[in-house]
Formats: structure tokens, C-alpha cells, sequence
């Protein structure tokens, strides 16, 4: 068994040669935080293990019995008057075929269409913009403590009268003591698209999916409320930095370079790091630091709590109900609604 699972990292690994740019290509909306806890988390969580099933959508090797028969919907409020969201259904078949099906869009919103001369075009003066992906879960238990799962992700994308479809594959693996450690490992968004959004004299302009390594670890605290989960993501690409374009007009002349950044600012900038207060399965206090986004969204002169998320969630009835903010700059604060059921409890 112990064999099997370094065949598959190997393999897996063989895919960083080909995806090595983080925060590049198609499709970038499939790294969007899929529900409210996640993006309380800092945007991503691949190593808990419990009954929420949005969390089957980072790392499909989690989907377990107790996402059976369990429904959730997640919409966000995001920048700019952005809208989206996610709708999830996870079903077991016999003992240990865990399935899910959910669905993740994106909508930009509505544009009007004018010319380069800012005209309208009488008739057809709006567009709009969005993002699909499909998601097919599967996932299964090779023994107690280890699953393995993977996802299948049709993509279609429309901009205007520009329309792209594609394929991506999760591959994920779960270690879950079932008491207080757990762990994950994850290769995100393997894959191609298959239409691009124009041709050019060599054909079909074709970009690359935002390819992602993650690696992750979730502790609570044996005689404590307390959960801590810490997740490396990009781990496919070491330099996360980036040409900065923020800097006065003054100097809008000169060349610009990479930021100077130390070895420890490079590091962490692969890490998330989230703590939880959990008294018991039915209500959660979250709250996470996102050192990438902190560094990549401070504004010289501002005061933001960029990089922070926060979030909670609690049992009403038969329904789990969450929510969580982040906030990317001053006056730019994206706010997440989750809800979440078992059907069971309706005896359906």
C-alpha cells in the first residue's frame, strides 16, 4: 500500500515541470475560497477532517461517511460588486465509494459595451462576464487512518463574445488519526484548456491552469477548545514574489524590479496559518493570517488588516450556518455565507 501512494506522488510530481508560475494563467477563479470557513482559514484548509463537506472541494480525499447525504451552498459578496459561490451534494455508494458533485461560478457582473471612442452600440450596449466549473469527487479509504480521492472539473468561461472551456484535475490524500492530528497533500488544477479565448497564426492561444501544490496539518489541543491547521501552498514554485507597480508617480519612469525580500518573507509567503475555537461540533470561532496577501496588499500610508480573515459558524436547528471576511485593502472587504445540511435529518 506504502508503494502505491510514493508511485502516485511521483507521478503527480512529474506535473511541476510543466506548471510552475502561482498567481498565472486560465481560470484563476478556481482558487477562490469555495465557502465561509475557508476563507476565514486564509483561503484554504486541505487537512481537516470532519463533516464539512466544502472542504471536499480543496482536497478531494476528504470526503468521508459523514458528508453523506449532506448539501451546501456558499455564496460571497466579493470586490467590486463580484458575486461567487458554490453548491455541493456528497452521496456513499456501498461501504467506502464516497462521492460528491458540487458546482463553482463566478460572475463579474454586467458592462456596457462602447466603442474606442466611448460610444455605445445602440441595440447591444451590455455584456457580461463568468466563470464555470463542474466538480466530480471521488474518494475512497485505503485503510483507517489514510484516503485518497481525486477531482474531475470540467471548465467553461465566457467574456462577452469570448468563450473558453477546459479540463483540471485534483489529486489528494488524507491522514487522519480520527482524535486530534490530521494531514493532507494535494496537487490542485492538473490540467489544460481546450479552447482558447481567440486564435492567433499559430492557432488556439492556449494558457496554462494555476497549477498548485498544497501540504498541510491540522492539531487541536488534547484538554483545550483549540484547533491550529497550517497549509503551504505553491509549494511547486519557491519565488512567490512579484514586479511591484505600487510606488509613487514620481517615480512611474524608472525600471521597475523585483522586491528585495528575505529568505524568511519568501518562505512564509507559501503559508496560512489558522486557529479555531471549537467548544463543541456545533459552533466555531475562526480566525487565519495570510502572509502572501498581507505583503502583496499593504498600502504605503494605510492601515489595513490585509492578510487577516475571520469567520464563525453555528448549528440552528438542522442547519450549519457560516460566515466569514477578509479584508485584501483599505475599503476593499470581501464577506462569505455558507449553509449546510444533511438531508438525512429530513428523512430524505
Amino acid at each position: 500500500m506504502n508503494k502505491k501512494i510514493i508511485v502516485l506522488i511521483s507521478i503527480l510530481s512529474s506535473f511541476t515541470a510543466i506548471y510552475s508560475q502561482a498567481g498565472r494563467g486560465v481560470y484563476q477563479f478556481l482558487d477562490l475560497p469555495i465557502s465561509s470557513r475557508l476563507a476565514a482559514m486564509g483561503g484554504t484548509n486541505i487537512s481537516l477532517h470532519d463533516n464539512d463537506i466544502n472542504f471536499a472541494f480543496q482536497n478531494p480525499a476528504l470526503l468521508s461517511a459523514e458528508t453523506h447525504n449532506v448539501i451546501g451552498l456558499n455564496m460571497a459578496n466579493y470586490m467590486s460588486d463580484i458575486k461567487f459561490g458554490s453548491a455541493v451534494y456528497g452521496r456513499t455508494f456501498g461501504c467506502d465509494n464516497y462521492t460528491a458533485i458540487g458546482i463553482q461560478y463566478i460572475d463579474y457582473g454586467t458592462f456596457k459595451k462602447v466603442s474606442e471612442l466611448n460610444v455605445v452600440t445602440p441595440g447591444d450596449e451590455t455584456f457580461t462576464a463568468k466563470d464555470f466549473a463542474i466538480n466530480i469527487i471521488y474518494s475512497r479509504p485505503l485503510n483507517d487512518n489514510i484516503s485518497v480521492g481525486g477531482t474531475l472539473k470540467p471548465i467553461y468561461s465566457v467574456f462577452e463574445r469570448y468563450t473558453s472551456y477546459g479540463l483540471a484535475l485534483d489529486a489528494g490524500i488524507n491522514y487522519s488519526s480520527h482524535k486530534l492530528f490530521s494531514a493532507g497533500m494535494v496537487f490542485r488544477n492538473i490540467g489544460t484548456q481546450f479552447k482558447g479565448y481567440y486564435s492567433d497564426e499559430d492557432g488556439q492561444h492556449l494558457e496554462s491552469l494555476p497549477f498548485d501544490i498544497q501540504l498541510g496539518m491540522t492539531y487541536k489541543l488534547a484538554h483545550a477548545p483549540l484547533r491550529f491547521s497550517f497549509t503551504l501552498q505553491n509549494l511547486q514554485q519557491w519565488d512567490l514574489s512579484y514586479q511591484s507597480t505600487n510606488q509613487p508617480a514620481s517615480d512611474l519612469n524608472t525600471i521597475i524590479t523585483n522586491t528585495d525580500i528575505s529568505f524568511i518573507d519568501k518562505a512564509f509567503r507559501h503559508a496560512l496559518i489558522a486557529a479555531e475555537f471549537v467548544p463543541n461540533k456545533n459552533f466555531y470561532l475562526t480566525m487565519a493570517y495570510n502572509h502572501r496577501r498581507q505583503k502583496e496588499m499593504a498600502m504605503s500610508g494605510f492601515k489595513s488588516t490585509a492578510g487577516f480573515s475571520f469567520g464563525g459558524g453555528i448549528k440552528l436547528s438542522k442547519y450549519h450556518v457560516g460566515f466569514g471576511i477578509t479584508q485584501f485593502q483599505v475599503g476593499n472587504t470581501a464577506y462569505q455565507f455558507s449553509i449546510s445540511t444533511s438531508l438525512t435529518e429530513f428523512k430524505l
